[in-house]
């Protein structure tokens, strides 16, 4: 599902370049459960960027269902993250005047969802993550742990073909972690793909598949104990 080939990704630093990937090539399967692991400044970030259609590569081809993502334009990314891709984010970035059922809702909006489609999608969402009780709740109400739930509902309302999830436990503590941890692997055992990126090597070994990135480089991509 997920093809990238020799993807190199570089940045201007005044007079000097850097480079964030140097030649990487994955491939993901649907289904899969994938972490990607790697310390501050490996180049997980900019490849979760780039499998999000956030950043482009500066050379080598993504390609997401089939479609060669170097030949799409803005405005075709923008429909892509929309309809294909879930984001699940460190900081939950919930809207905070609106309630959770309501933050579930906003991309299905932006997909062009009638009402009454996207309220059902978004209540199936957030019982599938145990908040039915908490559909009226605005995020100030809620825990962090909670917050993160609905993110993970958010992430799953326009039934998208991958969900990439960045930090998704670092803001919370291990029992919550743990929570989400747990609530991310029903979600792959029910079909969902997932791809999880964290510097914690505990978080990495629930995935059912560990690729460790440094210096912008793979250097070993192996089964975790999620199998």
């Amino acid at each position: 599902m997920i093809e990238l080939k020799d993807i190199v990704k570089t940045y201007k630093m005044g007079q000097n370049t850097v480079t964030a990937l140097d030649s990487v090539s994955l491939d993901i399967s649907m289904g899969e459960f994938v972490a990607i692991i790697g310390p501050s400044g490996s180049g997980k970030s900019t490849l979760m960027n780039i499998l999000g259609c956030l950043d482009a590569p500066t050379s080598g081809n993504y390609t997401l269902d089939g479609r060669d993502i170097s030949l799409l334009s803005d405005n075709q990314l923008a429909e892509i993250r929309s309809a294909k891709i879930g984001f699940i984010f460190q900081g939950y970035n919930l809207l905070t005047k609106l309630n959770a059922l309501q933050n579930v809702e906003l991309p299905a909006m932006y997909l062009g969802l009638g009402m009454g489609e996207r309220r059902e999608r978004a209540q199936q969402a957030l019982e599938m993550v145990g908040l039915s009780d908490r559909m009226h709740h605005r995020p100030t109400e809620l825990s962090g742990g909670q917050q993160q739930r609905v993110a993970i509902a958010r992430s799953l309302v326009n039934h998208p073909s991958v969900i990439l999830a960045d930090e998704p436990t670092g803001n919370l503590d291990s029992k919550s972690g743990a929570d989400i941890i747990r609530i991310l692997g029903e979600l792959n055992e029910a079909g969902n793909t997932i791809v999880m990126i964290t510097h914690d090597r505990n978080i990495a070994e629930r995935a059912k598949r560990v690729i460790k990135i440094f210096d912008g480089k793979i250097v070993s991509d192996k089964g975790g104990n999620g199998i």
